[in-house]
């Protein structure tokens, strides 16, 4: 199967090389690798072009934006920027974020995957982050969930799920959507991919009021929303970002700000994220 790969980069001078690098080393190399470089001020252009010269499959792509770093829509614009200069002779599309390092079998697995079954839409490993000279994993989210800084899909399934979103929540609202069109998403948790720089590093303060404002738009719901809440602040160890969370859902309501999914999307993303908590509930019952 035949896999390319976009990178959005934003001032990533000091890791994009190390990126490149454990693509360049993969056992299965990509057939085309696209960097968009998104309005860096740093060297990052002049690192990929380096890369660009020697190996003809990876490209550049310049692009400006607002140099604010909110989550979401910033990303993944860059992402439809490399996205646009891509043929469309692919079996698989990949978005990887720029500060990552890839085990050498990483392709090699993911390609092992989709063949594995022509229903599997998506499948990625896990992100691992550097703690005091160990490797541990960056548990943000569920073990049936794949980051967003490594997401590979089967191009029927990209295509079927309207490609990405470019609003926070992009990288749940894509998996709910395979999810509902009858593809699953498989999670490999050999695949320890190293993290170099930690999940919302950039974000600013308005970023805050963006989680709630993405489970408004996912159609979740207040009581799902107030669930799901509680638990991303237990995980980042920051019980006030509950308030901002509910205060960002409140605040999208009130300006009946659109959903990324349709009514009848909305209603099954409910009844899966209910069922999902029942299921939990009643496996720490037992």
């Amino acid at each position: 199967m035949k896999y390319y790969v976009v990178i959005p980069a934003h001032n990533e001078e000091a890791f994009i090389g190390l990126t490149l690098e454990s693509i360049l080393a993969q056992t299965i190399l990509p057939k085309k690798v696209v960097v968009v470089n998104d309005n860096s001020i740093d060297q990052t252009p002049e690192i990929v072009s380096r890369f660009a010269e020697q190996y003809p499959f990876i490209t550049l792509v310049n692009s400006v934006s607002d140099a604010v770093h909110l989550p979401g829509s910033k990303v993944i614009r860059a992402f439809e920027k490399g996205y646009e200069t891509l043929d469309e002779n692919y079996d698989i599309i990949v978005k990887l974020d720029a500060d990552l390092i890839l085990p050498e079998n990483y392709f090699e697995m993911v390609i092992a995957a989709f063949e594995s079954d022509p229903k599997v839409g998506m499948t990625g490993g896990f992100a691992y982050i550097e703690r005091n000279g160990e490797w541990i994993l960056e548990n943000l989210t569920d073990k049936d969930h794949i980051r967003g800084a490594f997401k590979a899909y089967r191009k029927e399934c990209f295509l079927q799920i309207g490609k990405l979103k470019p609003a926070m929540g992009w990288d749940t609202v894509d998996e709910l959507l395979a999810k509902f069109y009858g593809w699953k998403v498989v999670t490999n948790t050999s695949l320890k991919v190293k993290h170099l720089k930690p999940t919302g590093a950039n974000y600013n303060k308005a970023a805050r009021y963006k989680q709630g404002e993405a489970f408004y738009s996912l159609g979740y719901g207040f009581l799902i929303t107030a669930i799901a809440s509680a638990k991303l602040a237990v995980m980042k160890k920051k019980p006030l970002l509950f308030v901002d969370y509910i205060m960002g859902f409140m605040k999208a309501k009130t300006a009946r700000k659109p959903l990324l999914v349709t009514p009848e999307q909305a209603r099954f993303i409910r009844g899966y994220r209910l069922d999902k908590m029942r299921q939990k509930l009643s496996g720490k019952a037992t």
